[in-house]
């Protein structure tokens, strides 16, 4: 009997908690579609019958600065039937007007996936409310009795803009990256803006590029926040330049402060619901200066030829049983981490096994997550001229500087081929033996001649000679 009540307190239980469960709802909700310059836009977040123990960062809207976060919760008792609700609204700010684009989002809440297709913001001028008799809150809703001009102050602001480096001391030919960012913290609560980001970057890189350096430029098109953790505090970085620079001598890099201007606005001092809480203005925030060190590499016979990086070897060969006389494909491609455009073919040794022909080359470059990568593959047309086992990496060597272990590497071929086929030194040689008839061209004389004059010459000496034979034989017969 004892087992039969706990069995149906455990299935009450059990389907209690089963109810519970099922009951619980996870909304997203967004603001209105058409909003003024002084109106939040709002997302929601709402769980029923149960409580926000998790959820994603809200997402950011492009023209819109977040401002901060509020919550609510309300309980119910109905009929003996307890209902709870909990909320979380996001905040956004408007940073002028025109028509925004919230894209589709996914948040997770509580563990689960809630999706949303976002939707199309229209922000219009400040809205105002027009009354023609008193009222007691005119002061709240932006008109003053005395006509008193609207009061402003400035907000103190969290953010910062900064050059940042990868590296302060490089091999020459060693990549550093370069980024340029604006920072702006979560905890921030003044409203800023970008202020003429073209041409300010423009004018920026000119100053900083480095003149001794190679450029790889990462070309960002667009300005997005990206969440990162400095000095265990949240912050919304946005890239303005990055590229990778590759120093080709050893002189010091230095890369000076830089002033970046945004727009900053000043907040009413006396907050009105429909009239204007915030006046624009403009504050300069500058970068630290930088220096990077180049080392020279260390003694080496090719120490002047090198390419410095992190590298690794691919190779393919249409056929690893050849003969004699009948060409073969090679590719000998160089992968990894580096200054790809610069890489240079191996060096082939003089022969009469092998006969190289200059390659054909193909590179291919890829700039992402501040790191430069990509592959240089060298297409050789090949003829072999002597049969037997040959290495290719007697061949095929490319040194390099690896920045991983700070020495001189080597790439080299692994593959093994074997020649079949009559040797065709033989053939090089008659190849080269022109023959008796050409010997006697040393003996012949040089000088150009006209065809014409040539033939006269021996029609003059024949009639001479045919007038000596004819006046010979007259004067024997005559005796």
């Amino acid at each position: 009997m004892l087992m039969k009540i706990t069995k149906i307190l455990v299935s009450l239980g059990l389907l209690i908690s089963f109810q519970n469960l099922s009951a619980q709802e996870i909304s997203l909700e967004l603001g209105p579609e058409e909003i003024g310059s002084n109106q939040y836009f709002t997302i929601t977040i709402t769980v029923s019958n149960g409580r926000i123990k998790s959820y994603d960062n809200f997402p950011e809207i492009e023209g819109f600065y977040k401002q901060g976060t509020s919550s609510s919760s309300s309980t119910n008792i109905t009929n003996g039937q307890i209902s709870s609700t909990y909320s979380i609204t996001q905040n956004y700010l408007p940073a002028n007007e025109g028509t925004f684009r919230l894209k589709p989002f996914s948040m997770n809440i509580n563990g689960k996936k809630i999706s949303s297709r976002g939707k199309q913001i229209k922000v219009g001028p400040a809205i105002q409310r027009r009354q023609n008799y008193y009222d007691p809150f005119e002061d709240f809703f932006g008109r003053r009795r005395d006509n008193q001009e609207q009061e402003y102050i400035d907000i103190q602001d969290d953010a910062f803009v900064a050059l940042t480096v990868d590296k302060n001391e490089v091999y020459i030919g060693e990549p550093f990256l370069f980024t340029f960012a604006f920072y702006v913290a979560e905890t921030n609560r003044a409203p800023l803006q970008f202020y003429d980001v073209g041409n300010q970057v423009t004018e920026i890189v000119k100053e900083i590029k480095p003149t001794n350096c190679w450029e790889e430029n990462f070309q960002i098109e667009s300005i997005d926040g990206v969440r990162k953790r400095i000095n265990g505090k949240y912050y919304t970085q946005y890239k303005l330049f990055q590229a990778a620079y590759y120093p080709f001598n050893l002189d010091t890099i230095s890369i000076p402060s830089i002033d970046f201007k945004m727009i900053k606005y000043k907040q009413a001092k006396n907050y009105s619901f429909f009239g204007t809480n915030r006046k624009e203005d403009y504050k300069v925030y500058k970068s630290k200066a930088k220096k990077i060190t180049v080392k020279d590499l260390p003694e080496h016979p090719l120490k002047e030829k090198v390419s410095v990086g992190n590298f690794r070897l691919s190779e393919v060969i249409s056929s690893e049983y050849l003969q004699t006389g009948v060409s073969f494909d090679y590719k000998f491609s160089i992968f990894g981490e580096g200054n790809i455009s610069a890489l240079t073919p191996p060096e082939t040794p003089p022969t009469k096994i092998f006969e190289f022909y200059p390659p054909n080359i193909k590179q291919d470059i890829r700039r992402s997550n501040g790191k430069v990568r990509g592959q240089k593959t060298f297409e050789y047309y090949i003829l072999p001229n002597e049969p037997g086992s040959q290495n290719l990496g007697d061949y095929f060597q490319w040194v390099f500087f690896n920045t991983e272990t700070d020495s001189y590497d080597t790439l080299k071929s692994e593959l093994m081929v074997e020649v079949v086929g009559e040797s065709k030194k033989n053939v090089e040689i008659l190849s080269n033996d022109l023959g008796t008839f050409y010997d006697q061209i040393t003996l012949v004389d040089n000088d150009l001649k006209r065809r014409f004059e040539a033939n006269w010459v021996k029609i003059l000496v024949n009639l001479f000679l045919g007038s000596v034979l004819l006046i010979s034989f007259y004067f024997v017969l005559k005796k």
